[in-house]
């Protein structure tokens, strides 16, 4: 089984797999290309629109890539704060000419699907978010030849990731753009994760297998940061959303940068699971009131999001972006990656010399 990273892709350079139309096939298959990892989200697709977008980027690329998957959640502990919510939600849905979403649209993403396919259609990478795979899942893919990660937020949750026998864990801070891929969503602790940096440091001292960092990463000289705290590689998520082959809506990747927004939250307004996004005039006026239902709210949301996105309303779109995302640039992927692994070159030389005053 290969190691991470370098039998894999030779630079520690992992693109993160973010759903909701971002992480499409051109986009991982320019950071592949370049010698870095790309990813396709399987989140929010169907199996079989999972497995075309594996043969499209088949189709672009001929270099190892992953697919990432949601785990299956649980009930949810509190309908009836689903329904108080989608009253409130009422007047977005009004102010957009659309109707709220069903919440009750599915719990499991079609999981068991997608790893039949991927068992049957085996890639180089999968990973999981959400949770951790049983042993079985994670076996049955180790025996097809797929390297497996899985996100962790915790020390505790890293070592639960290494008991399921999975190859290497992805180590999330709190300064993560997007979904945190907690194991368990706690509503007490909200906002109280590790930083990034904390965050490798324990893993790495309480698991054996490699650890990937990912949170907030922008530049090359946090790479060798993460790489120098002892992670194996980095994985960046909103440093990809402004590329050019990204897949985020034109205002998505124009708020990165735009003086309207100037800092990131952690919130349940548009999905029920806490996310990092840009805050905008939804995220402030729902945000306090959503409550701990995960995909309930997500189902519930998203076509206000898509009407949002269809009228060019920014404020009432999902942003999601880490707490570097001001540092967002516009380039090709692949062009990217170039500029990443310069960066991270001329930092760790810098660190050398430094070393051996």
């Amino acid at each position: 089984m290969s190691s991470v990273p370098t039998d894999l892709f030779p630079h520690p350079i992992v693109q993160a797999p973010m759903a909701g139309g971002v992480a499409v096939p051109p986009l991982a298959a320019a950071v592949s290309e370049a010698g870095g990892l790309g990813f396709l989200a399987a989140g929010y697709k169907t199996a079989d629109g999972m497995y075309q977008e594996i043969k499209q980027l088949r189709g672009l690329t001929s270099k190892p890539f992953g697919v990432n998957l949601f785990l299956p959640q649980p009930e949810t502990p509190d309908p009836a704060a689903v329904g108080v919510y989608a009253h409130q939600l009422a007047g977005e849905a009004s102010w957009y000419g659309t109707e709220l979403g069903d919440p009750d649209s599915g719990r499991d993403d079609g999981y068991e699907a997608k790893l039949a396919v991927l068992l049957d259609n085996p890639v180089p990478v999968v990973s999981f978010h959400f949770g951790v795979p049983s042993r079985e899942v994670l076996d049955s893919l180790r025996r097809a030849g797929t390297f497996t990660l899985v996100t962790a937020t915790t020390a505790d949750e890293a070592r639960a990731v290494e008991r399921a026998g999975a190859d290497a864990v992805i180590a999330q801070g709190v300064e993560a753009g997007g979904h945190q891929g907690t194991h368990q969503d706690d509503p007490e602790a909200d906002g109280s994760g590790v930083g990034l940096l904390a965050l490798v440091a324990q893993v790495r001292e309480t698991v054996g297998i490699p650890v990937i960092a990912a949170g907030g990463i922008m530049r090359g000289g946090q790479i060798a940061a993460v790489l120098a705290a002892g992670a194996a590689a980095a994985q960046l998520g909103t440093a990809f959303v402004a590329a050019h082959e990204s897949g985020a809506h034109a205002l998505h990747k124009q708020a990165l940068t735009s003086p309207l927004y100037v800092r990131t939250e952690l919130t349940r307004a548009f999905s029920g699971r806490p996310a990092r996004a840009l805050v905008n005039r939804f995220l402030r006026e729902h945000g306090p009131y959503a409550p701990a239902a995960y995909p309930d709210v997500h189902h519930l949301t998203a076509p206000l999001r898509k009407a949002a996105a269809k009228a060019g309303d920014a404020q009432g779109m999902a942003l999601w972006a880490g707490q570097g995302h001001r540092m967002a640039r516009e380039l090709p992927a692949g062009q990217l990656v170039e500029v990443l692994a310069a960066e991270l070159a001329s930092a760790r030389t810098a660190l050398s010399a430094g070393g051996a005053r």
